[in-house]
């Protein structure tokens, strides 16, 4: 009989543990750790453009008063180290609007893509320092006043719209757009 009364309490610590660990698991995330995974998702996404392009497209430029597909990566990557910065307080290691501007130096896929990864890593990185509270912190963008959160949210927001842009860019040049990456 104690053999059972053991096996028992034996049995129940280990269906304790698994229902914890299962609470754990199904929790939701926390806002930091919900943006880390949008913007290593978005991270994906962009390099999915980027290797879809090959040199011609990156200097392709639709009309005369667009920017080319280069340009535009480098408008957003800007934007991307820009609010980051902005909204973590941290310096930026490109200062506002400095790679389009640089953009002849970034006529090769290879350059284009790595100025643009270097964005998404900044970003991601300083995303990981922050805390719920952190993001809850309201602070002067431009002149307006926004939490963090909403900081990183709208520059998500630009860099999806110029990503998209280049959507066109892509099917003006024949190639097939990668397949969209909502999860």
């Amino acid at each position: 009989m104690r053999s059972g009364k053991i096996l028992f309490i034996a049995l129940l610590a280990v269906a304790s543990f698994a229902a914890l660990s299962f609470k754990e698991k199904t929790a939701p995330p926390s806002k930091a750790e919900q943006l880390i995974a949008d913007w290593e998702r978005a991270k994906a996404y962009t390099l999915d453009y980027l290797n879809a392009a090959n040199d011609d497209v990156i200097s392709f430029k639709p009309t005369a008063e667009m920017r080319t597909f280069g340009q535009q990566m480098l408008h957003m990557a800007d934007d991307n180290f820009g609010f980051a910065a902005l909204a973590s307080g941290k310096t930026s290691p490109s200062n506002f609007g400095e790679l389009e501007k640089r953009s002849a130096e970034f006529k090769t896929k290879a350059a284009l893509t790595k100025a643009v990864m270097d964005s998404y890593d900044f970003t991601i990185s300083v995303l990981k320092d922050m805390k719920d509270d952190q993001l809850n912190e309201v602070i002067k963008v431009f002149r307006w006043q926004a939490s963090r959160e909403a900081t990183f949210q709208k520059s998500f927001e630009h860099q999806t719209h110029h990503r998209g842009q280049t959507t066109v860019y892509l099917r003006l040049k024949g190639i097939k757009p990668p397949e969209e990456r909502l999860f």
